[in-house]
């Protein structure tokens, strides 16, 4: 499958559903939802967006309909077009950020309408459909992109004063995850101890430190094995792991299948075929 758009109830992802494609869920309601074990709640008209491989499970208030749009990263490259959509970071593979958007009523049925607009040109497999549909997608990704990042600057404006130890955190988490995975190097760092540092980055990003710092270690791992054509081995090496053996298990303890059977459904992406 490269590319569907399946229309069912909230009640079909009440227990954990994952997929090697990309996937945006579209729905309304109330309730909430667990993307990779963290719990969200959510009310109004909604848009979710996920990385292939990540965990999704659905409890809502009451059964509604939901849409959603598979793609494989083969169809259409998010990193190849992020410069048009800046979906990558935004709406995809970012560990701090909730995965999805609240929409405004008029923003959830032109979506709607975008879905209904590519089951069409799927349907018709006219010549310029894959065309039609890759741009349906973009648009799609940009209203996604455009309402987010505004979501995102209206918190931080608002912000009368930033969780200063989670900040620090962020910071130097993503300078060392690739080195250091104990939570008291960090508690170190910052110079207080690892309960207040984990109440404070529980508070700022609804995970734990250790949570944060396992989910960066598998994203650069992903990463990884769908920009790259670097061994399971060499990434083992990169990630700080001696072990490639090691870096297995405790890549597939979090993702759920082997790095070998994740670059063997996710692929290569085009942008790795194209640095050859």
């Amino acid at each position: 499958m490269e590319i569907k758009i399946q229309s069912s109830q909230t009640s079909d992802f009440s227990a954990e559903f994952t997929t090697e494609n990309y996937s945006v869920f579209l729905w309304k309601g109330s309730g909430v939802f667990s993307v990779d074990g963290i719990n969200y709640s959510y009310s109004g008209y909604n848009i979710l967006f996920l990385s292939p491989y990540q965990k999704v499970k659905l409890v809502s208030e009451s059964d509604e309909n939901i849409h959603v749009l598979f793609f494989h990263g083969d169809y259409y490259c998010i990193e190849y077009h992020k410069k048009e959509v800046a979906c990558n970071g935004l709406l995809f593979n970012n560990i701090y950020l909730n995965p999805s958007v609240e929409l405004s009523e008029e923003s959830y049925h032109y979506i709607l309408e975008l879905f209904n607009h590519i089951k069409k040109e799927e349907r018709e497999k006219h010549p310029f459909s894959e065309s039609i549909i890759k741009t349906y997608i973009q648009l799609i990704l940009a209203i996604g992109s455009k309402q987010k990042s505004s979501i995102e600057n209206s918190i931080i404006s608002n912000e009368k004063l930033s969780n200063k130890n989670a900040a620090e955190f962020q910071k130097l988490l993503e300078t060392y995850f690739k080195t250091e995975k104990e939570l008291s190097f960090y508690s170190d760092k910052l110079n207080i101890t690892n309960s207040t540092l984990s109440k404070a980055v529980k508070k700022e990003f609804s995970k734990t430190p250790t949570q944060l710092i396992n989910e960066r270690i598998i994203l650069e791992a992903k990463k990884l094995l769908h920009l790259t054509y670097r061994s399971v081995k060499e990434i083992a090496s990169e990630l700080g792991f001696e072990d490639e053996f090691y870096f297995s298990r405790y890549f597939k303890k979090s993702v759920g299948c082997s790095p070998k059977n994740y670059r063997e459904k996710v692929g290569i992406s085009v942008v790795a075929k194209m640095s050859m």
